[in-house]
């Protein structure tokens, strides 16, 4: 008899803790004797992938082993390495299947049309050919979107959150997202004494296009202002509140944090580049807008910081990784129970197994009224009496 084969793959940005997911689900595979099958660049392994082609194989699939995920946890990445394919809408066939026929959609966003093919087909092929009976994805939104499509054509899937914005619905902790925030803290405390040396407003960037989650909480721990996506700002009173405090400050000097998707009454994030597979263009840098404008209407200096990329990158902390092993070991769980379109999750700061989140619904927001002090343009720190670890309910 066939050995039971797991395929597990992860999608999108890359964020620390997802080796650890990689090698929980492989070591627990072993013990009882279950393949694993790693399947690399996310979902482009099955679209890509030319099961009669020995190298395309290799290419794309490799076998996971306790051996060659041994050491894999102790660093940040994914040895499955990734990528932001969609299957759904493929602008390029891939060499091998040129010719074929695939259902063709048309859209325009932004001015800019586009004609893709929905390769779903072909995924389902893959998944046949290659073995594999359940599937676990690891992603952001845009990656558990296609994993909610799959469960709905009878894949069984089980999906795992990671993004360091932690905007992923049905989940109030998404892996990456404990790292994200030390890793802006620790540049934020570093870079105070440039700012301070220089006597200038520090304005740090960090991703959130439309959650502010990693602004506000960076915030928080920092005891700095910011702005979110979810609140627009009156700009000539925050400006007003940064010029306050660096004439408040005996260093002469004043931060704040932006998200990337943060907006003012009157100004629109700007956007550029070709779209992704998701639809998504990459946003000009808020921060150079905002410093900008405070140059401009007080004469006051800025120092810009781009924190983004660095905040995803190199190994997980404690957190992240105790999440991650955790959240593999749910979705091994639930495949050992013959479960499917399930995602591990924190619900009221307890583990649990939940929906995959509607894809309609988009990416979960900050709840502005318990969470952001609009008058003063800060995180709120009263009334978190009963609330969950991470300060948020998973709506």
């Amino acid at each position: 008899m066939a050995r039971k084969r797991i395929g597990i793959l992860t999608g999108g940005g890359d964020v620390p803790g997802l080796n650890a997911v990689i090698k929980s689900v492989t070591y627990r595979g072993s013990e009882d004797d279950i393949e694993v099958v790693g399947l690399r660049r996310g979902w482009e392994a099955l679209t890509h992938v030319n099961l009669d082609d020995p190298a395309s194989k290799s290419h794309y699939i490799i076998p996971l082993s306790r051996e060659n995920t041994r050491v894999i946890d102790r660093r940040g990445g994914t040895v499955l390495h990734s990528s932001r394919t969609n299957p759904s809408k493929m602008k390029k066939l891939p060499d091998h299947l040129a010719g074929r026929d695939f259902p063709v959609s048309r859209s325009t966003k932004g001015g800019i049309a586009t004609t893709t093919c929905d390769l779903t087909s072909q995924v389902l092929a893959n998944l046949a050919g290659l073995g594999i009976e359940h599937l676990i994805a690891i992603g952001g939104d845009d990656t558990l979107s296609y994993a909610d499509k799959l469960n709905g054509l009878g894949v069984k899937i089980i999906a795992i959150p990671k993004t360091m914005d932690n905007d992923v619905r049905n989940t109030e902790y998404c892996i990456g997202f404990s790292t994200a925030i030390t890793r802006a803290s620790d540049a934020i405390q570093r870079q105070r004494t440039t700012v301070g040396s220089h006597e200038r407003i520090g304005i740090f960037r960090v991703f959130g296009r439309d959650a502010g989650f990693t602004a506000l909480y960076t915030a928080y721990a920092t005891s700095i202002r910011c702005a979110i996506p979810e609140h627009k700002v009156n700009l000539d009173k925050l400006i007003q509140l940064l010029v306050d405090d660096k004439h408040g400050n005996p260093s002469n000097y004043a931060l704040i944090v932006l998200s990337e998707g943060a907006e003012w009454e009157g100004y629109k994030a700007q956007e550029f580049g070709e779209p992704d597979a998701y639809g998504h263009r990459r946003k000009a840098s808020v921060g150079e807008a905002f410093a900008d404008e405070i140059k401009r209407r007080t004469g006051e200096e800025t120092i810009v910081s781009d924190l983004t990329y660095d905040l995803r990158s190199g190994d997980p902390d404690f957190i992240d990784k105790l999440v991650a092993l955790t959240f593999g070991n749910l979705a091994y769980d639930a495949i050992l129970e013959g479960k499917t379109g399930l995602m591990s999750a924190l619900v009221e700061g307890r583990y649990d197994l939940v929906p995959i989140p509607d894809a309609k619904l988009g990416p979960r927001k900050l709840d502005v009224a318990s969470a952001y002090n609009t008058e003063r343009y800060r995180p709120l720190y009263s009334n978190k009496r009963g609330l969950p670890i991470f300060l948020n309910r998973a709506f």
